[in-house]
């Protein structure tokens, strides 16, 4: 535990939004009226002091709730900041949670050094952002983003393209350089699509998946992952399903370089040559 730099939360798992990829509508281990909220008397638990200040980064997102619908998220920040007041912190969220007044506060008191952020996923604009962020809502969202950046928060725009929302890239980016967004990034989101209606861009050809080396990202970049129920895993990815938790990591090592890899691992983190895997197509990752 001391070598971990980088710590993943997961404050909640509570979200308004009905994404139709998102572990929330297609894992049926998951049951949303469970509406479990991590509290800093969880993470004092979890983390000693000194594991606190040992660590470079902390960032909140999840694989199935919104941090800004967590109910101790900004206590939790708090605390961290508090523990070790050099450590990076950052969240990724929908943008369409609460009001303009939360994200100024979070610009102002809790995103404040240099190197914090928020990354706001938006996947086009007013007319196609609401196809795959079902139930979200486009002035909101910008309110709340202008609202972060105008008290100081650092805030980057994260777009998943599909076919219905490849054309608006550009005009996404332009958009995100006005509000003075920090970065602009456009990915095609690696998870297949269960539903017809949801194409990826045209001539984008999907990574084929093949037996390899496993290059662990969350071993590089020594980081570890906590779910809103409060269990350790190694990363997200393995966090979706409940029965791979920390302790079951070395096992899971083992199976890595072998025809029985694990397959979320083999998913995820198998080195690829194949020029049309999916880090090599339709990504823009821009400074603004």
């Amino acid at each position: 535990m001391n070598q971990i730099k980088v710590l993943h939360l997961e404050p909640t798992d509570v979200c308004n939004l009905a994404c139709p990829l998102c572990p929330r509508e297609t894992n049926s281990n998951f049951d949303k009226k469970s509406k479990n909220h991590l509290s800093v008397d969880q993470i004092k638990t979890l983390f000693d002091e000194d594991f606190i200040r040992n660590l470079n980064k902390m960032f909140m997102c999840g694989n199935f709730g919104d941090p800004a619908a967590g109910k101790h998220s900004e206590e939790i920040y708090e605390y961290f900041r508090t523990v070790n007041p050099t450590i990076q912190l950052g969240m990724n969220t929908n943008g369409s949670l609460r009001d303009t007044d939360y994200w100024k506060y979070l610009g102002k008191n809790i995103f404040n050094r240099y190197g914090d952020y928020v990354l706001f996923s938006i996947d086009g604009m007013e007319d196609t952002n609401h196809i795959y962020r079902v139930n979200s809502d486009w002035d909101k969202i910008i309110n709340n983003a202008t609202a972060f950046i105008g008290a100081g928060g650092m805030a980057q725009w994260d777009m998943l393209v599909y076919a219905h929302n490849e054309h608006q890239v550009d005009e996404a980016e332009q958009l995100a350089k006005s509000m003075k967004f920090t970065h602009f990034r456009a990915k095609v989101s690696k998870r297949k699509s269960t539903v017809d209606w949801l194409n990826p861009p045209i001539n984008w050809k999907r990574q084929q998946i093949s037996d390899g080396i496993i290059d662990c990202f969350a071993e590089r970049e020594k980081s570890l992952y906590v779910s809103a129920t409060g269990k350790l895993y190694k990363c997200c990815w393995l966090g979706v399903e409940p029965e791979n938790t920390l302790d079951k990591f070395e096992n899971i090592k083992k199976t890595w370089n072998t025809p029985n890899c694990h397959p979320m691992c083999k998913n995820t983190c198998t080195k690829q040559n194949d020029l049309n895997n999916f880090a090599s197509q339709w990504v823009k990752d821009t400074p603004l």
